[in-house]
């Protein structure tokens, strides 16, 4: 198995328990201080898993996390101690995968890092399905539109419509939704 590369970005200038026992565990570690150009360094570093280990939050890490997750997604895990009033649920929207409400304790490291990862990989599997659908959607959308401008302009049935732009596409090797929208756009020339 391959060692997994992990950023630690910690409050603490030295090297700690934490850097120790993600070494005794078998990851490569890389420990930098937090920034406003994290995104930056996630870029240059590439690592595996990004681990945070805070007494509070710094200013604005959540919106650097929420760029990161969006820019360059990858599993992330927050080790920090919260306090009443804390708002979680902006924790979890900035991308941190596994939030150890209450600081590292010298936990089992190896199963923190693989709850991330999976849970990671299930919100990745999830966005993709969810952009998947929405794409379809707007296909199935466009693919209606189109269906309609061939009936009011050719007089054709839906399903001679249909079956029209199912042909057209693959006679040009396009999706159906590409050639729907081809359709609308040559419509809106001849207005």
């Amino acid at each position: 198995m391959n060692r997994q590369n992990v950023l630690l970005i910690e409050d603490s200038h030295h090297d700690t328990v934490l850097v120790q026992d993600l070494n005794k565990a078998g990851f490569q570690v890389l420990k930098i201080q937090f920034s406003e150009q994290l995104l930056q360094q996630v870029q240059q570093t590439a690592p595996d898993i990004l681990v945070l280990n805070f007494a509070s939050l710094p200013g604005q890490s959540l919106a650097i996390l929420k760029a990161l997750s969006q820019k360059n997604p990858l599993p992330i895990i927050l080790f920090t101690t919260l306090q009443a009033g804390d708002d979680i649920g902006n924790i979890i929207n900035s991308g941190v995968n596994t939030l150890i409400a209450d600081g590292f304790q010298g936990r089992n490291l190896t199963a923190i890092v693989a709850a991330a990862i999976a849970q990671f990989q299930q919100l990745q599997s999830l966005a993709k399905e969810l952009e998947e659908a929405r794409v379809q959607l707007e296909d199935r959308k466009q693919i209606d539109r189109a269906k309609a401008i061939l009936i009011k302009t050719r007089n054709f049935t839906e399903n001679e419509a249909y079956h029209t732009l199912r042909k057209l596409a693959m006679d040009r090797n396009i999706t159906l939704g590409e050639m729907a929208k081809n359709v609308i756009a040559m419509a809106e020339l001849l207005k």
